[in-house]
């Protein structure tokens, strides 16, 4: 069985105000991850997101695939699991 891990991801490019929120929402429900999206004031969007790392990954394609989404730069960092969270939400 594949290891659950959790990330915490920051987004750069055109990513506010194109779907990216509602993608992100949809493709970790579709492939079985949980955590939270957000818009940030610079412009960035900010995920944390638990699953296995292939499953994160699955996510991340869906959201690029988004129409008018372009994605220029990722920074990411593995952080500890939250065990109880359940489902995948948006904030702010």
């Amino acid at each position: 069985m594949d290891r659950i891990i959790r990330r915490h991801m920051t987004f750069f490019g055109w990513v506010q105000g194109v779907g990216f929120r509602y993608r992100c929402r949809h493709a970790a429900a579709a492939f079985g991850c949980t955590g939270w999206v957000r818009n940030e004031s610079d412009g960035s969007v900010t995920v944390e997101i638990q699953g296995t790392a292939e499953r994160i990954e699955q996510v991340i394609q869906a959201v690029e695939r988004g129409p008018y989404i372009r994605i220029e730069n990722i920074e990411s960092v593995e952080i500890p699991v939250e065990a109880d969270e359940r489902g995948f939400s948006t904030r702010g």
